[in-house]
């Protein structure tokens, strides 16, 4: 009876990470739309951050509360879902086409800070506070990188006239201060349900961080993606992606380290690695600005290697 209350209580915190996270990208994103910011843009921050909101949610949570393996777990899980399972599952519905600015600049940079957490992490064997500096100069720089790509751009007006229509500018901030505190609530139920699983079934936390966790907090940018694609809308939907998982390195473990050291066991190496691969495979699967249907069954294929490998390592 215990396990079915722990298991109902994280399904319950991943309800409620996930609709928080919806209403927070719908106000925060309509709120972007109003003040006349390019989609690449929102794509990269707000519907990025708002989407690894439950990850930065459940990661400060488990730090805090000692559950280190979850908090980078976590991380480190969502990361290597969004890339292969996310947007392998994406760019087989839809070819995607990816921005020239995403593919010479914003993958890349992914690169770099996946190598920067990794090798720090494998030298010192823990994300401490010059670490979570360190992570944190790095966001620093992306956020400038962002506001020169916003003044280069041109916003969409169709988008303004179509949100402004649809919502006033009091509901989209109750819509955004709503999905945060969702978000906050469904964090603490998902970690506390989580760690009671995995207490339970004698699985660790780094494992339990890797997969329901990281599945869990990931359905954001699967439902977001999807959509965006479907609806046309291919830098939001490969923006998100890039964007969630910058996030999720610099602003989520960065914060995380400030607040609390993190240590980095040697298993998340091989995580890292694969995440870091995950990345070069992105940028190799992108063909004349696009990534289609034999890039996104490659990466499917390659994530069910990833998982397998978890059930019997």
């Amino acid at each position: 009876m215990e396990l079915v209350m722990n298991i109902a209580i994280m399904l319950a915190g991943f309800v409620l990470l996930i609709k928080g996270a919806d209403f927070f990208v719908d106000g925060a994103s309509g709120i972007a739309d109003k003040f006349g910011i390019p989609q690449l843009v929102i794509g990269l921050t707000i519907v990025a951050f708002g989407t690894s909101a439950p990850e930065a949610a459940i990661s400060i949570s488990a730090g805090l509360k000692g559950n280190t393996g979850i908090a980078i777990g976590n991380v480190v899980g969502s990361n290597i879902m969004n890339i292969l399972l996310i947007l392998g599952i994406t760019s087989c519905i839809v070819p995607l086409a990816v921005a020239k600015s995403t593919r010479k600049v914003e993958i890349p940079f992914t690169l770099l800070v996946t190598l920067v957490l990794v090798v720090y992490g494998a030298i010192f064997g823990e994300l401490n506070l010059i670490g979570g500096i360190i992570l944190w100069v790095f966001f620093i720089l992306f956020f400038v990188h962002l506001i020169k790509v916003a003044k280069n751009s041109e916003p969409s007006a169709e988008e303004n006239v179509e949100t402004t229509k649809q919502h006033s500018m009091i509901m989209l901030i109750i819509f955004t201060i709503g999905g945060l505190a969702a978000i906050v609530w469904g964090s603490n139920l998902t970690v506390d349900g989580a760690t009671a699983v995995a207490k339970f079934f004698h699985v660790s936390d780094r494992i339990i961080g890797l997969t329901i966790v990281a599945f869990g907090t990931s359905l954001p940018e699967l439902m977001t993606s999807v959509t965006a694609a479907r609806k046309g809308n291919a830098d939001i939907a490969v923006g998100n992606i890039i964007g969630s998982n910058i996030f999720n390195i610099l602003f989520v473990l960065g914060t995380t380290a400030l607040l609390a050291p993190i240590p980095y066991a040697k298993n998340f190496i091989f995580d890292g690695i694969v995440a870091i691969a995950a990345v070069v495979l992105l940028l190799a699967g992108i063909r004349e600005g696009k990534l289609g249907k034999k890039a996104g069954v490659t990466m499917l294929v390659c994530y069910a290697g990833y998982f397998g490998y978890l059930l019997v390592a």
